[in-house]
Formats: structure tokens, sequence, C-alpha cells
């Protein structure tokens, strides 16, 4: 066979999120979308802000087509890094410029463009369970060793001593996901603080740099007055990878950028791996247009009350039937025990009610379910039968 068999096996089977999400298309297609209760994705079904609309149109209607159609420069173009520095500066007392940013396809690309930059072959990058499912691609596609550490439970706070005790002369980084898709746990300030201390004194014992990759692309979906640390403030080592698929509702629209702390040593060596690997991996020059949406839409932000009310009927009604959640004080996700030890077995039997969740075994965590609450309130409201159904079954 002449094809590369690693890639060959990740087209041959989606992630299992996805595998739902094509289920549920099929499914719906036999008995109506109404009939399905698929709380599979983690597409936002909140509106984006009514600013992208009229930016695009003011955009087209005035702009050099070359400006929104043409190349920009392959880290994006230098007004619109400037204004997203300027904006990184204001909200968290920092002093990044342009030359700090680049602009990204999103932040699996932002991901994939820093393990690239930061590992060589056969290091090791630890991700804190539950984590995203394709950490594990992105980082094995970059040389790179997955290194799990467990969460503390119920909390789902990071595990200070079994992370402590994963740090090897091998690792070169860690990716730390708050808010957290699955679980919607913000990582308290304390525990950064914990997290950071770790860091740089593994760091001094190695004789080498150990890198944080803040994969942020929740940090404005938060409820309350939830405090969420911005990571440059606490580690010097940092790099922030950044979508605005959530924050704004454009995930289609596949646009980021990965911002480089300028108060590390090595900052200009490390903004230059970037674009190496960006340039390696064929992600130069993000979508042209849109690099001018978010330039002019940088105060934006989507209305976080509707997912707010969304996940209080679920958790509400859930814990009322007797299933045991994880309060989200962030993103859109809920992560909720399953009522026997096999997740996938439970996530089968929730089928039989029209009811699509994740099982999180992918996710570093066995024994829980994930249920993307980033849906329309009816189809919440129309679920809840079936979820007490569903534990009825289970004998809550």
């Amino acid at each position: 066979m002449s094809v590369n068999k690693t890639m060959l096996g990740l087209g041959s089977k989606r992630s299992v999120i996805r595998e739902i999400f094509e289920y549920s298309k099929i499914r719906a297609n036999e008995i109506g979308k109404n009939n399905v209760y698929d709380f599979s994705l983690g597409n936002p079904s909140v509106a984006p802000p009514k600013e992208i609309e009229e930016t695009i149109k003011n955009l087209l209607n005035t702009a050099n087509p070359t400006l929104l159609h043409g190349y920009t420069s392959a880290q994006g173009d230098l007004s619109v890094r400037k204004t997203i520095a300027e904006s990184i500066n204001t909200r968290f007392k920092l002093n990044l410029t342009e030359n700090n940013i680049y602009m990204t396809c999103g932040a699996a690309a932002s991901l994939s463009i820093c393990l690239k930059a930061l590992m060589n072959e056969g290091d090791e990058c630890i991700v804190f369970a539950p984590f995203f499912t394709e950490y594990r691609v992105f980082i094995e596609n970059a040389g790179g060793k997955v290194v799990i550490s467990k969460p503390l439970e119920p909390s789902f706070q990071i595990d200070i001593e079994d992370f402590e005790s994963k740090i090897t002369p091998k690792t070169s980084a860690i990716i730390i996901n708050s808010p957290n898709n699955p679980s919607g746990v913000v990582y308290s300030e304390e525990t950064v603080k914990r997290v950071c201390e770790i860091l740089r004194k593994k760091s001094l014992e190695y004789g080498k740099d150990i890198y944080i990759i803040a994969d942020e692309p929740y940090r404005e979906l938060v409820y309350g007055d939830v405090f969420v640390p911005y990571f440059m403030n606490y580690y010097e080592n940092t790099v922030v990878c950044y979508s605005y698929s959530k924050a704004l509702s454009l995930p289609g629209e596949r646009i980021g950028y990965i911002a480089v702390n300028p108060q590390m040593k090595e900052n200009v060596n490390v903004y230059l791996a970037i674009c190496g690997a960006g340039r390696s991996l064929g992600y130069v020059c993000a979508p042209s247009l849109f690099q001018q949406v978010v330039k002019n839409c940088i105060d934006a932000k989507v209305d976080v009350n509707v997912y707010k009310e969304n996940r209080d009927i679920l958790l509400n009604n859930l814990t009322a039937y007797g299933y045991e959640c994880v309060k989200p004080d962030g993103a859109f996700y809920l992560f909720v025990k399953a009522l026997e030890e096999d997740a996938y077995a439970f996530c089968e039997k929730a089928k039989k009610h029209e009811i699509l969740v994740v099982p999180c075994d992918d996710f570093g965590v066995k024994g829980y379910v994930r249920i993307s609450y980033c849906v329309d309130k009816k189809r919440i409201e129309n679920s809840l039968p079936a979820f007490k159904a569903l534990a009825e079954e289970y004998g809550k």
C-alpha cells in the first residue's frame, strides 16, 4: 500500500463526536429532525452579533477587493494583528505587538502550529483529562507523545500531585483548556498558580523551557462573575491559541490566532518557529475577509445568557431525575456521569430514546458523557421526557 497508514486510519474512522453527528443526520431523515435529540456537536446555536453581518456588508460594499480576497502576509494582515495585540494589552495589562500575533484558520490550526513549533520528535506533551479528543491527533502528528494527567473528582479541577508526577525531562509542553471541553469547568486561580509554580520548578530542574499552550476558544463563554485566569499573566513561557468560532459564533469561517507572550526570553525565536511551522503545514494567510471582520468587531460578543438558560434547564432537570452532573461555569457542555460503568453502552441505550450524547472515554475519563447544550431551547425541553424515561429504565 502506497498511502500513509496513520493518515488512512484517521480518515477511515471519524472522531466519536463526528460519528454521532453523522448518525443524527441519518436518523433525522428517517423520523424527522424534531424527533431526534442531538447533543453531539459543539456548534454554536446563538447567532453572531449583529455587528458581524453589518461589518461584512460594509466591507464588501466599500473595501478594496484585494484587501478582502487577496493574500495577506503569511502571518496575517499587519493592521489586524496590531488591533488584536492592542485588545489583549488593554484587557490583560500586557505589552504585545503585532509581531506576537499569528493569524490562523481557527483553534485546530493554532494548536497544530504551536505543537509543531515547540516539540521535537519524541517529546512529551501533558494534557489534562478530560480533554478535547483531537489533542491526541495534533500531538502525535507533531511527533510527540501524549501524557494524560488525571483530574480530581468530582470537581474536575487539576490533580496537582498527579500533574507533577507526569513531568519528565522529555516534557516540552502542556495543553490547558479553560473553560474546559468537555466538562465546562473553569480552572481556579489557585490551580493555575500551582501549575505555573511546578512548571518553573521543573524547568529549572531539567534546564529547559516547558511551555504552556493555552487553548482558549471558550474564554468569553462564562456565566456570572466567574474569573478565567489569563495564563500570560502567570507564566512567561505561554502561547495562547484563540478562536472566534465560539466567541462570535463563526465556526465555519475558520478564523483565530496564536499569541506569543512577549515576556518569555525566547519570544522572538518562538514566534519565528511558529511562522516556520505554519509554513511547513501550509497554514499561512488565514481567510482575508474574516481577518478584517474580526479587526472591526474586536469588542463584539455573543449573548451567553441563551446558553446559561439552556444549562440551567438541563442541569436542574437531569439532577432531579437522578443524574450526577458537573456544574459548568463556562463553555456549553454538561458533563454527566453515565448510569452504568460503560459509557458506550449507556449511549447506545440513550439512542433508543433518540438521545444522542457523546461517551467520554476518548476524552480521557471513563464513565461519563458529554451533552452539548448549544442547541435550540425547544430541543432541550422536548428531550426532558426522554431523559426521564432513560433514568427510570435504570431505576432512578
